[in-house]
């Protein structure tokens, strides 16, 4: 590439660092691909790193050693992620969402690429440090929302099935017990689609009661898999006891009446922790 001025580097080097998140990029990458002395890159390094810092936009790490580079985290602050969520409640909230049996309309919300970017950087700063090797869905409702987490993560998709398909190859299949309706469905996943010993971060839109989500972590064992974290886009206060008990949930919905037309809808655990 040709030597740039400093002004577009800084803005060419931000783009970089933005669609590599969670990459250790050493500085002769920078040095080559501009053309500049490695001490030029350091301070544009350090100008870009107050602004990712000052904006709340994520982390800029750097690294000492021969090894060593800058790595960009991407972070938000809970006090703008709560802003949003809450934007996203008043959304969930309107009347016409109910549908016939107490359920809540949220596929628009689910399909809305502002809004998964959004939610999916929320759960990347969450789980920023859980060291996952890949993010684990159930299809279908959930894979956006995984996609998204998992852009920011840097990290793959690994999407159980409902049922098996000849394209799979070999698979893993579980009996599980629904939590809500106490159903035993059965959930399979290719052998070929996640390594031994992973470390596995659970993505899901919706928690009920948290069989779904337990009959994937009792899926993880086949694979002898450890799971590194579970967050929920929206979990139900209805239910009495959950399934299970360490999660992250950006929304609660504790209620709908099909008759008033309410919808108790907010923030979830999440904004409540002390961390």
């Amino acid at each position: 590439m040709k030597k740039l001025k400093r002004s577009a580097r800084l803005v060419e080097m931000t783009q970089y660092l933005l669609f590599r998140p969670h990459t250790l990029i050493p500085l002769t990458t920078f040095a080559e691909r501009y053309n500049s002395a490695k001490s030029s890159i350091s301070e544009d390094l350090t100008i870009i790193k107050e602004v990712f810092e000052e904006e709340g936009l994520g982390e800029l790490n750097t690294m000492a050693g021969a090894a060593g580079g800058v790595k960009f985290i991407p972070k938000l602050r809970k006090d703008a992620s709560l802003q949003y969520v809450q934007k996203v409640c008043e959304d969930l909230r309107q009347p016409d969402r109910i549908l016939p049996g107490g359920y809540l309309y949220m596929s628009d919300i689910l399909g809305e690429p502002a809004i998964l970017n959004e939610v999916g950087k929320m759960f990347a700063t969450i789980f920023a440090e859980s060291g996952a090797d890949c993010v684990m869905t159930v299809e279908t409702k959930g894979i956006p929302l995984a996609y998204a987490v998992a852009s920011y993560l840097n990290v793959p998709v690994i999407i159980v099935r409902r049922d098996n398909k000849v394209t799979e190859g070999s698979v893993v299949s579980i009996n599980y017990v629904s939590g809500s309706n106490k159903r035993i469905q059965t959930m399979s996943l290719s052998r070929r689609a996640l390594k031994e010993e992973s470390k596995v971060l659970i993505i899901d839109d919706f928690m009920r009661a948290g069989g779904t989500i337990q009959g994937m972590k009792d899926l993880l064992k086949e694979f002898k898999a450890s799971v590194s974290g579970v967050g929920v886009f929206v979990q139900s206060g209805e239910v009495e006891e959950h399934l299970i008990e360490d999660f992250v949930s950006l929304a609660k919905l504790s209620g709908v009446d099909s008759k008033t037309k309410q919808i108790i809808v907010e923030p979830g655990n999440y904004f409540y922790s002390k961390s």
